[in-house]
């Protein structure tokens, strides 16, 4: 809890510290620079910035009116969620010679570094720059390879680690023929680093539990917890479940039965003009793999008691996994950084998931080609949510939707080297030539600051191009 005491504390600090940053803000302090401030103190590891009190001993509180009322505090709190996902607690204290405000910064996740507009922030003396390149490999490496690597079963014997791994998948994955002997199956998972020899015995590590094991409540309860879930409802909400599946084999092992039964599951769609004439399934097969397989991939497996949820409703599917992206979902498009790359390695390997970066071009793809609303990308407090919809009419898109999709539109052009311009947009939502929705949608896109016009290209509004924000 944060008091008058422990604020004449840091008023005796000599230098600011990687806990606590000092300004004035006499009479307001700017968002973007509190933004930058709250990302590079939990990059540190958290901490608090103190508004009213001079950053240069001897340090005195100088009464800060920034955020000065009530709705002003409860207003800048959720700004912070809305734009870094994370929370900041808020402590307001009345100092004899004045007002001070004390933002306090939680950690960064384990293994996670922090953006704002692209940059991972750090503080260098009065500066914000960004973070180096070493300290950035240090934070990705925290813990997660180290989880992949820790024994899912210490003492195994080599006749427990062909009965608990499905070898036969394995070498089937790598289109490998299956060796003669057990020992040369034995010699390509220890080449591979899935088993070692210790003292105790053979060492099968979580690595190899989490994508080969025939079940994983054979090795543990924390691993069979990993497990996705398949959750079918009858409507567009929980009230009434049909189905409720939970596989219980390793990843890779049960990887295309899971789609599988996913993509069957999922209701007939009507016909879709231009795509096929025949009836077609609401999702397209191609992006419910590839979201699958990143919800699989880029889960936080030191959550506990946390999996993969996969919910598929009347309306929509919702594929969700434990853990905040160390991406901005608004360029989940263009740029590729996994939580784990030890595991997103092994399953390009076995073709599961597609190159560095594609996964999500294929699934704004898809959508495109099957006439459906654009994708959504949430982020909660814990959890990562990917939502796919049944189609809809393009009258009966909200405001948001459109938007949305005229961003994804504007990212996948750009991406292979094109550029949105009001006609692909047109072609995107199946519209006429003479339909102005689409300039009012891309106008609503600019001001929300996700587009911006190709100063390179031409001025007139007609042959006018977009790019991305980001571009």
């Amino acid at each position: 809890m944060i008091t008058l005491e422990t604020l004449e504390r840091w008023l005796l600090i000599p230098t600011e510290t990687e806990r606590v940053e000092f300004k004035e803000a006499k009479r307001q302090y700017d968002t973007t620079k509190l933004l930058r401030y709250c990302v590079a103190l939990a990059n540190e590891g958290g901490g608090y910035l103190v508004l009213g009190v001079t950053d240069k001993p001897p340090r005195r509180v100088v009464d800060s009116q920034a955020f000065s009322s009530a709705s002003d505090l409860n207003s800048i709190k959720a700004f912070i969620v809305e734009k870094l996902r994370f929370h900041v607690e808020v402590t307001e204290l009345q100092h004899s010679d004045g007002r001070v405000l004390v933002f306090e910064v939680p950690t960064r996740p384990v293994g996670q570094a922090l953006a704002f507009e692209g940059a991972y922030l750090m503080r260098v003396g009065e500066d914000l720059v960004p973070m180096t390149p070493d300290r950035l490999k240090r934070i990705f490496a925290e813990d997660q390879q180290d989880w992949f690597c820790q024994p899912a079963r210490s003492d195994a014997n080599p006749d427990d680690v062909i009965a608990l791994l499905d070898t036969q998948k394995y070498f089937e994955l790598l289109e490998l023929p299956y060796p003669t002997s057990r020992d040369a199956v034995l010699e390509r998972l220890q080449g591979d680093d899935f088993i070692s020899q210790t003292a105790n015995g053979l060492m099968i590590t979580n690595l190899a539990a989490i994508l080969l094991a025939k079940k994983l409540d054979a090795f543990s309860p924390k691993l069979a917890r990993k497990a996705p879930r398949v959750v079918i409802y009858e409507g567009i909400n929980k009230l009434q479940t049909r189905y409720d599946r939970t596989d219980n084999r390793g990843y890779a092992v049960a990887f295309e039965d899971l789609v599988d039964f996913v993509y069957s599951s999922a209701p007939q769609n009507r016909f879709i003009e231009e795509v096929v004439r025949e009836e077609v399934k609401m999702f397209p097969r191609q992006a419910l793999r590839e979201l699958i397989a990143n919800a699989l991939v880029h889960q936080d497996f030191l959550a506990t008691g946390a999996s993969v949820m996969i919910e598929m409703y009347s309306d929509r599917i919702e594929i969700s996994n434990p853990g905040i992206p160390p991406i901005q979902v608004e360029r989940f498009i263009d740029e590729h950084r996994s939580r784990n790359e030890q595991l997103a390695d092994v399953m390009r390997c076995f073709g599961i998931c597609e190159e560095k970066g594609s996964g999500i071009d294929k699934v704004i793809d898809a959508a495109e080609v099957f006439q459906l609303p654009a994708p959504d990308f949430r982020v909660g407090e814990t959890r990562t949510t990917a939502l796919l919809f049944a189609h809809q009419d393009f009258a009966d898109m909200s405001k948001s939707d459109r938007i949305r999709a005229c961003y994804q539109h504007c990212c996948l052009l750009y991406v292979s080297n094109r550029r949105m311009s009001n006609q692909t947009l047109r072609e995107r939502f199946r519209l006429g030539e003479k339909s102005a929705a689409v300039s009012q949608i891309i106008g609503l896109t600019k001001e929300e600051g996700l587009i911006k016009s190709d100063d390179s290209d031409s001025t007139s509004t007609r042959y006018a191009r977009y790019l991305p924000f980001w571009a």
